[in-house]
C-alpha cells in the first residue's frame, strides 16, 4: 500500500472551540472529479477557523508530535472535553480499497512539568492537551471484491491495558512481557507529553522490531499483521508528507516581512518536504542543503506564476557563502522579484503576490499529486476576486489532489461546482450544512444571499443584524467617548 492513494473523505467534530456537533463531508456527490475540494463559507465565528484548527491537531498527531498548548484553550468551555473523527479512503488499484477511522479525545489538564511543589500559587498555572481514548478501525474491500472485512476496531486505547482488542495486540506485538512494559511506559509518557499513543515515535519502533525480528528468524511475517502495519505506516506518512495545513498566522507572518514557503518538490531522486521561513525584509542565511532546494522550489513556482500574474517571476539572488549559527557552511540570499526586465526586493510586492507565492508550490502539487491535501484558511486574503475564482475553478476541475479552504471571497460560488461547496450555520449542534434544493440554473451566489435575508434552509445560516440599530450603536459609542 506504499503507493496507494489516501484522502480525507468525512470529519466530525464534538465540543471545539465554538463547534458543539459538526459533520461535513468532504467528498462531491453530485459530480465525479479527480479533485476533492471543499470550500467553507459562513459568517465571522462561525465554525469555519475551527475546522483548519481541527485538521492542524490532526497534523501534529499523524506527524508524532507533542500538541501545542495553545489547543487546550479550543475544548468548548461548556464542557470537560472535545472529540476529533476522521474518515480516510485508501485505494490501490492492486490490493483494494481500504476505509481508515481514526478519533480521539482530548482534555485540558493542568502542565506541571517544571513544578516540583504543590504550591501553585508560586508561579502562573499553564494548561496543556492530553490525548486520550483514541480509536483506529477499518474496513477492508479487494481490488475484485472477492474478499470483504468489516469495519471493526483495530487499536483502542480507552482501556488500562496496552489497548484492545487483546487479538490485534497479540498480531502485532505477540506475547513478550518485556515489549508489553515498555509499551505501557511509552503510553503514558505519550499521554503526558500531548502525543498520540497509536503514532507515537514509540509505538512506532516497537512494531517495526516486531517486524525486523520476524524476518531475522527467517519466517515469512503473516499477511495479516503485514497489512495491519502497513496501514499505521501508511497514515504516519500521510501525515508528516502529503497533509500540509497553512493557518492565518501566515498571512500575519507575510505583513511582518516574512515570507513562508512550504513545499514538496522532487527531481529525479532528490526530493524535499517542509516549510522554510525567509525574511523579506533582509538577507536570509540558509544551509547548502536547503539551498538547492530553494532554488527548485522557485523554478517549480515561476513556470506558474508568470500566467497567474502575467510577466512576474522571483528570483533567487546569490549572495555568496557564509557560515550559520551552528557553524556549518551556508549560503547568504535575498528573494528578488523580476518584472519588465526590472529586479527589486520582494519584500516591495503587494501582500497579495507575496501570499499567492506563499502557497503556490502546494497548489502545484495539489494539481499533480492524487494523495496530497492542502488545507488554507482565508485562501481570498489580499487575492483579487476574479484570479481567485479562475484559479479554483483550474484546480477543481483538472486537478488530481485535494484541496480544503475557508474564504470570505464569494466569487469562487460562481466558478466551483456547488457540490464542492459548504456552509457554516448558526447552530452550534448542527455547525456545517450543504445547501439544499438548488436548481441546476440557480447562481450559488445569488441563492446563499437570498438565504441569508429569506433562511429557507432547515438550518439558518446567518444571524441577522439590525442596520438602525448598528448605525444607533455608532452614534451612542461616539457621544460615550466624547465625539
Amino acid at each position: 500500500m506504499v503507493n496507494s492513494l489516501v484522502r480525507l473523505v468525512d470529519i466530525q467534530i464534538q465540543n471545539f472551540k465554538n463547534v458543539k456537533n459538526g459533520h461535513l463531508n468532504l467528498i462531491n456527490r453530485r459530480k465525479q472529479f479527480r479533485a476533492s475540494v471543499l470550500g467553507l463559507y459562513g459568517q465571522n465565528g462561525s465554525g469555519k477557523t475551527a475546522l483548519i484548527d481541527a485538521l492542524q491537531m490532526l497534523k501534529h498527531i499523524l506527524s508524532g508530535q507533542s500538541v501545542p498548548d495553545k489547543f487546550a484553550d479550543y475544548i468548548n468551555v461548556d464542557e470537560k472535553m472535545a472529540r476529533l473523527s476522521f474518515h480516510f479512503e485508501m485505494k490501490d488499484q492492486q490490493t483494494g480499497k481500504c476505509d481508515i477511522f481514526y478519533a480521539f479525545s482530548m482534555m485540558s489538564i493542568e502542565d506541571d512539568t517544571e513544578q516540583n511543589t504543590d504550591q501553585a500559587f508560586e508561579h502562573k498555572s499553564k494548561k496543556k492537551v492530553q490525548i486520550m481514548d483514541e480509536l483506529l478501525s477499518f474496513s477492508y474491500e479487494d481490488a475484485e471484491g472477492d474478499r470483504k472485512i468489516r469495519k471493526g476496531p483495530f487499536i483502542d486505547t480507552s482501556s488500562v491495558s496496552v489497548f484492545v482488542p487483546n487479538s490485534k495486540y497479540e498480531l502485532l506485538f505477540g506475547k513478550d512481557r518485556d515489549v508489553k512494559q515498555r509499551l505501557i511506559v511509552a503510553k503514558a509518557l505519550a499521554s503526558a507529553t500531548s502525543r498520540s499513543f497509536i503514532f507515537s515515535r514509540e509505538f512506532l519502533t516497537e512494531m517495526r522490531k516486531q517486524q525486523e525480528s520476524v524476518k531475522q528468524d527467517g519466517t515469512v511475517i503473516p499477511d495479516e499483521r503485514a497489512f495491519h502495519s502497513e496501514i499505521i505506516e501508511r497514515m504516519v506518512f500521510y501525515g508528516n508528507y502529503e497533509l500540509f495545513v497553512i493557518g492565518t498566522s501566515n498571512t500575519g507572518i507575510i505583513s511582518l516581512n516574512a515570507l513562508p514557503l512550504a513545499f514538496n518538490v522532487r527531481h529525479g531522486e532528490h526530493g524535499a518536504v517542509g516549510n522554510l521561513m525567509v525574511p523579506l525584509g533582509k538577507t536570509a542565511d540558509i544551509p547548502d542543503e536547503v539551498f538547492r532546494t530553494v532554488f527548485e522550489v522557485v523554478e517549480d513556482m515561476n513556470i506558474v506564476l508568470k500566467q497567474i500574474v502575467p510577466g512576474l517571476t522571483i528570483s533567487v539572488m546569490d549572495l555568496g557563502p557564509t557560515v550559520m549559527k551552528n557553524g556549518s557552511s551556508g549560503r547568504r540570499i535575498m528573494l528578488m522579484s523580476d518584472k519588465n526586465h526590472k529586479s527589486i526586493p520582494l519584500q516591495y510586492e503587494s501582500e497579495g503576490i507575496k501570499k499567492i507565492i506563499s502557497v503556490l508550490q502546494l497548489l502545484i502539487v495539489m494539481y499533480n499529486k492524487p494523495s496530497i491535501t492542502i488545507v488554507i484558511d482565508e485562501l481570498d486574503s489580499g487575492i483579487f476576486e476574479y484570479l481567485l475564482g479562475e484559479l479554483l475553478r483550474i484546480l477543481s476541475e483538472k486537478g488530481k489532489g485535494q484541496l480544503i479552504f475557508t474564504s470570505h471571497n464569494l466569487r469562487p460560488l460562481e466558478t466551483l461546482d456547488r457540490g464542492f461547496i459548504a456552509f457554516t450555520t448558526t447552530n452550534p449542534e448542527n455547525r456545517y450544512i450543504r445547501l439544499t434544493n438548488i436548481k441546476e440554473n440557480n447562481n450559488l451566489r445569488d441563492f446563499y444571499f437570498r438565504d441569508i435575508v429569506l433562511g429557507e434552509q432547515r438550518e439558518e445560516v446567518y444571524n441577522a443584524t439590525n442596520n438602525a440599530e448598528i448605525a444607533l450603536a455608532f452614534r451612542e459609542a461616539g457621544e460615550a467617548i466624547g465625539t
